[in-house]
């Protein structure tokens, strides 16, 4: 609603007042885990739940998946791939950014804040060109039953990293972090006669990275120091988008046992509201398991280094370009 004083985890006041709003409209405020209250014998008539039953105070689904991935002390975030990319951190004192190229919220973890960032279409970015360009790759998944992503990273895979300087920016729906621009539009540049549909699908998949690393140097910049990365999302299941990650951030990417950050974030707030743990971090340590962990590779990084100092001047050259487009 921003209607919330963030840095000091209260309602603000002082706009309800500029709004002219009556501040009764809103509920109490809870940190994460606390009990909001318990089902009610109308719940247990209507529903059939237990009366009595308690009901833990959750949170939105990044900051929640932050603490289904572990990422709790200062220092270390997760990357999710999905729809979209986020890449989100808890911080020990709020970090907010002037110009808007990160969101700041309360985490999940009580007296923490979360620094978040969002890109668009990171995984929607492959889908796009499964549907688009794929339909070889569809036809083979359909006949060996497998899936077709795992078609594209196998023959995806066959390329030398970098493409063969083959970059694709990759703002299908314009962007948020770092740019916040609705106009910014999605491109290959570098191709050519002999430009294949494999160095195109690599390119994409390096492009959400490079798109992804955009993001983290942000958060370097507020004095955020991130040494390592959980990974989570439909991303995490690509072999190949899990060493990009590490290459191009130069960070290790630790792999969790349950890629459903928000689930299980979800199930660790209600498990520590129900005192079954004294705290969100030991709770989170207790439950959230690592099963790899996955080290930047020194020759892969630099290569990866050149390609994403070339990436960067991409936005900002065709920035003009994109604000005239369709006009």
């Amino acid at each position: 609603m921003q209607l919330l004083n963030v840095p000091e985890r209260t309602w603000s006041r002082e706009l309800f007042r500029k709004l002219k709003l009556d501040d009764k409209i809103t509920g109490p405020l809870l940190e994460c885990g606390e009990i909001a209250g318990r089902t009610t014998a109308r719940a247990r008539q209507e529903t059939g739940i237990p009366e009595g039953i308690p009901v833990i105070a959750g949170g939105g689904d990044s900051v929640v998946s932050a603490v289904g991935t572990g990422v709790i002390r200062e220092g270390s975030c997760f990357t999710s791939i999905g729809t979209s990319g986020i890449i989100c951190t808890n911080t020990d004192r709020i970090r907010t950014d002037r110009k808007g190229r990160v969101n700041t919220y309360c985490s999940a973890v009580p007296g923490k804040w979360a620094v978040i960032t969002c890109s668009i279409t990171s995984g929607f970015a492959l889908k796009w060109m499964k549907e688009n360009f794929c339909s070889i790759e569809m036809e083979t998944a359909h006949n060996n039953h497998t899936d077709v992503y795992d078609e594209m990273s196998r023959e995806a895979s066959q390329i030398a990293a970098g493409s063969e300087g083959l970059l694709f920016l990759p703002y299908l729906m314009g962007e948020r972090s770092p740019h916040n621009d609705p106009r910014a539009r999605a491109c290959f540049i570098g191709m050519t006669m002999d430009t294949s549909r494999e160095e195109m699908t690599q390119a994409v998949l390096e492009g959400v990275v490079y798109g992804l690393r955009d993001s983290l140097e942000v958060a370097r910049s507020l004095g955020i120091r991130i040494d390592r990365t959980k990974i989570c999302g439909g991303g995490a299941k690509s072999p190949l988008w899990k060493k990009m990650v590490a290459n191009i951030m130069n960070v290790k990417v630790d792999v969790v046992e349950n890629e459903e950050g928000p689930a299980l974030g979800g199930a660790i707030l209600a498990a520590v509201g129900c005192k079954e743990y004294p705290d969100v971090k030991t709770a989170a340590d207790s439950i959230v398991k690592v099963t790899e962990t996955i080290e930047p590779d020194g020759e892969l990084t630099e290569k990866y280094e050149k390609q994403y100092s070339k990436f960067r001047q991409m936005y900002p050259a065709l920035k003009a370009v994109f604000q005239n487009l369709g006009e």
